[in-house]
């Protein structure tokens, strides 16, 4: 199995079951949520039924009885009559009342005069529960209620709880995924400095074989001997791009499509001659470059499209800038298969690849060496099945001028 689709099965697996984790948390707490309102309610009803048996009963003890029943099973409540005002109320704030009282009585109950404290309270209850219905001294009369502050708080509970789930895992994510780069950085640093090292010993065996073989044989104009010169130096620049990795190289000033000119004639050459390739753009254009590893950005790039060309295509660079911005963009466009849209940051991951005998190194070292070396961008700007793709590079343009376009 594909290890990019196996880890997009493991990420599906595990989203599902925080999904269950979460629902299952949210149907708990909601089941709990109903048995206490409904045990609220059943409490408000004593409440009610108790006040109704205080302006019924006589008997002193038993009112007593009624009055500690009613006042360990209350919630907060208000009772109002038929002509909608409000005769009592229950466990809301002791120190307002909605009863006009002289100041003198305010002053001394200790309590301030805030109707409007109990009619928003009672517009409050009566969005949350349908009232209790009964009759105190011969007049209609309902009793709302609000749920209690514990219930209120268990309401909320599940929401916290998830938020606080989430963030704990959006940090552990973000921990785990910036040391797993980490990881991934030493070994590419590694690994690259390690085949400079390797390539060193034979590049320099191969170097002084060949000086031998002209002294020897008299092949100083051989082009034999030219040709495989080249192929060593060739090699020399590849270890010199290994080299490089994992040390912050010094970037010159360059002109881009000078740069990028000069590689493509060395590259279209080596290519099939039913790939064209056509070079526009702004010539004046200056970034910071590192010419080995740039050119190793381009020629991935260009082995990319090359790839994806089945038999005769075409591919072209341009490039242009932004003088609002002051970046320089370098597009690569090529006629072949295409990829699909759910690819395009998959492309860039490490081992990702279409060929049967690729290793899927090259676009993520493409990636690496502009994001870290040259701090700039690189992505797929554009692609469409059968007919192509576009990669766009993304510089820092070190124009004073204005030679680059709006």
């Amino acid at each position: 199995m594909n290890p990019y689709q196996q880890k997009r099965r493991w990420k599906y697996l595990l989203l599902s079951f925080a999904i269950i984790i979460a629902s299952g948390s949210l149907f708990y707490t909601s089941y709990l949520v109903k048995n206490i309102a409904k045990s609220e309610r059943t409490r408000a009803q004593i409440w009610a039924l108790s006040m109704k048996q205080v302006t019924a009963s006589d008997d002193n003890d038993f009112l007593n009885y009624v009055l500690a029943v009613r006042d360990s099973s209350a919630v907060p409540a208000i009772v109002i009559d038929d002509k909608g005002e409000i005769t009592t109320s229950r466990g809301l704030d002791t120190t307002r009342t909605y009863i006009k009282l002289s100041a003198e009585e305010l002053k001394l109950t200790k309590q301030t005069y805030d109707p409007q404290y109990f009619k928003d309270e009672l517009e409050y209850m009566k969005k949350q529960h349908e009232p209790i219905k009964l009759t105190l001294f011969n007049v209609p009369s309902f009793v709302y209620y609000k749920d209690s502050p514990l219930l209120t708080q268990l309401k909320l509970f599940p929401y916290v709880q998830l938020t606080v789930i989430a963030i704990f895992l959006m940090v552990a994510y973000t921990a785990f995924s910036s040391s797993r780069k980490s990881e991934q950085n030493q070994v590419w640093v590694g690994l690259a400095k390690e085949t400079a090292h390797q390539l060193g010993t034979p590049i320099s065996s191969l170097m002084a074989w060949i000086e031998l073989i002209k002294d020897k044989f008299n092949a100083e104009d051989d082009p034999l001997m030219a040709e495989m010169e080249n192929d060593v130096r060739r090699l020399e620049i590849v270890a010199d791009r290994f080299s490089k990795i994992g040390s912050k190289p010094k970037l010159d000033e360059h002109s881009v499509y000078e740069v990028v000119k000069d590689f493509v004639d060395y590259f279209k050459v080596r290519v099939s001659n039913k790939i064209s390739f056509e070079l526009t753009g702004n010539r004046r254009l200056v970034a910071g470059l590192n010419i080995p590893l740039f050119d190793w950005v381009i020629e991935n790039l260009l082995k990319n499209a090359v790839n994806a060309i089945d038999g005769t295509g075409s591919i072209k660079v341009n490039i242009t800038g932004s003088r609002a911005k002051k970046q320089v963009y370098i597009d690569i466009t090529d006629t072949g298969k295409g990829i699909p849209r759910s690819k395009f940051d998959t492309v860039f991951q490490p081992g990702y690849t279409t060929r049967k005998r690729g290793w899927g190194l090259g676009l993520s070292l493409t990636k690496r060496m502009i994001q870290n070396y040259h701090n700039g961008q690189i992505f797929v700007r554009e692609s469409e099945l059968g007919k192509g793709t576009t990669f766009r590079i993304v510089l820092k343009s070190l124009n004073n001028d204005k030679s680059t376009t709006a």
